[in-house]
């Protein structure tokens, strides 16, 4: 079983590997799918720093410098939370690119039910996307890997918009 597209992960090492620049990855949601996906593109280690699952608060504060009195508040879920996790993962592993993810992948309280994910994706120390994910319904591993393919995707968006110009800023 593929979870991810093996096209966009070649296109992701081929343009990373081109540009000489490196990626890390602060997941929660995810649970380490991104960061298997990397480790599968050929030459992953030329270009993929490496990354952190940061499940609660805590870690997510203490790696990554999340701020805690707002991620307390949103159960460290948010469009902030996403874009602090992209910088902090960036700046840890001393890469020039960063993704940050965090959300639900089964309905909780805290979410009113619903299933949903921020994600962002950070170059040289600026939040250059930040999405939110939004499905219906599904069992949490699948929900999980949409929401991985997902951030794979936009990825491959923004290498090929830095090759045109590098100075995105935020979208």
């Amino acid at each position: 079983m593929e979870i991810f597209n093996k096209t966009v992960l070649e296109k992701i090492g081929r343009q990373l590997k081109e540009r000489k620049e490196t990626i890390a990855v602060a997941e929660s949601v995810t649970s380490g799918l991104l960061q298997y996906a990397f480790s599968q593109i050929p030459e992953a280690a030329t270009f993929f720093q490496g990354g952190i699952t940061a499940y609660n608060l805590a870690q997510k504060y203490k790696c990554l410098a999340v701020e805690p009195i707002h991620a307390e508040a949103v159960n460290s879920v948010s469009k902030e939370v996403a874009e602090e996790m992209a910088v902090g993962v960036m700046q840890l592993f001393h890469s020039h690119w960063g993704i940050g993810i965090t959300g639900y992948a089964s309905p909780v309280p805290e979410a009113g039910g619903k299933l949903f994910a921020w994600f962002a994706i950070a170059y040289m120390g600026k939040v250059r996307m930040v999405r939110k994910l939004v499905l219906r319904k599904g069992d949490p591993p699948v929900v999980q890997e949409k929401y991985a393919f997902a951030v794979t995707e936009a990825l491959v968006e923004q290498l090929v918009k830095g090759r045109s110009g590098r100075r995105g800023g935020r979208r």
